[in-house]
């Protein structure tokens, strides 16, 4: 099986990051490089807090991509922390420091430490949309259908 397709990008590593990893990814097949917490010491992240952390890096895009902040699954089960924005979005243009922002769900305090895993970053293709105003749209079968229209999990094998 061959990987995805490889797109370079280019990273500034900044002076308060300069002893911590390069985002990189825990496995072959991650879809995520792990983001470290560029902090000077241990922050404290209350029940209900958020912060925003630094990451001490700034990246360069090429146009066409976008680089998403997503959680990491296992800082979410075992703590209760996650990113607020998942997923946080940074543009083609933007070019200042990465900052995750942290919200803690849990209920006991959450320290984040120097180099600590707290995110991924996913970088991908996206479309750029022109819009077309109509007066109305093609049907289909699920038609106007919101929230919870096709069913909730437990409807998994009773529909008919």
């Amino acid at each position: 099986m061959q990987g995805p397709e490889a797109v370079e990008i280019e990273v500034v590593r900044l002076p308060h990051a300069r002893d911590l990893a390069l985002p990189d990814y825990a496995t072959a097949a991650a879809a995520g490089a792990d983001l470290l917490a560029a902090v000077s010491g241990e922050i404290e992240l209350g029940p209900l807090d958020r912060l925003i952390v630094p990451t001490g890096i700034a990246i360069a895009l090429p146009p066409g991509f976008e680089a998403q902040v997503r959680p990491r699954s296992g800082l979410a089960a075992r703590n209760g922390v996650t990113v607020a924005n998942a997923p946080g979005t940074i543009d083609a243009d933007y070019r200042g420091e990465v900052g995750v922002i942290l919200v803690n769900l849990g209920k006991e305090i959450f320290t984040i430490t120097r180099g600590m895993r707290i995110a991924q970053l996913v970088v991908a293709r996206h479309a750029r949309a022109t819009w077309r105003e109509v007066t109305e749209l093609g049907e289909t079968a699920r038609g106007a259908g919101g929230f919870g229209s096709t069913g909730t999990a437990g409807d998994v094998g009773r529909r008919g």
